[in-house]
């Protein structure tokens, strides 16, 4: 039986500047951890490998999207299942999660079975949304849909320990 990965403090500032700016160099990430860039970049290798980075993507700007498109619709849904079977979750849960349009599904106890981050274009796209993915979906009991009309904060960064409120390295 394998020991749980650890991860000690040069780690942590590590995943920290990563998660504030992934688009780092290894020089510029090796400069701001203070280390050097072949350390950093065996470490940052390391933390890929054992899993505790899953991808880097670049995070979209809702308004200014929806401001070239002219469109887009941030939804919040709770939903219930008739029945609470690991099959009828699992089931649920592999549908929802194919939909480009479904950004979030997270299994939530107690409550709703499930809560959904949804993005589209309009009301009538989430009409369409809703219609085949729950309407139409027996084992649903019941949906609750909260629309967004503000983001006020959208932080995906994991606060982690002895990172504190360090603000981002710049890259320029």
């Amino acid at each position: 039986m394998s020991s749980p990965p650890h991860l000690d403090a040069i780690d942590l500032r590590l995943l920290n500047l990563l998660q504030h700016d992934a688009s780092l160099s290894n020089q510029a990430l090796a400069d701001a951890a203070h280390l050097s860039a072949a350390t950093c970049h065996r470490r940052v290798k390391r933390l890929w490998d054992e899993g505790f980075i899953e991808r880097q993507v670049a995070i979209l700007s809702p308004e200014r999207l929806a401001d070239a498109l002219g469109w887009g619709l941030s939804a919040l849904v709770e939903i219930s299942l008739d029945v609470q079977t690991q099959e009828a979750l699992d089931a649920f849960e592999a549908k929802v999660t194919q939909d480009a349009q479904v950004q979030q599904v997270w299994r939530v106890s107690p409550g709703p079975d499930f809560v959904l981050v949804m993005q589209v274009a309009d009301m009538p796209a989430y009409q369409d949304l809703a219609k085949r993915l729950f309407t139409e979906d027996t084992r649903v009991r019941n949906v609750r849909a909260f629309f967004s009309i503000k983001r006020a904060k959208f932080h995906p960064q994991w606060p982690l320990p002895g990172a504190g409120s360090q603000a981002p390295v710049s890259s320029s």
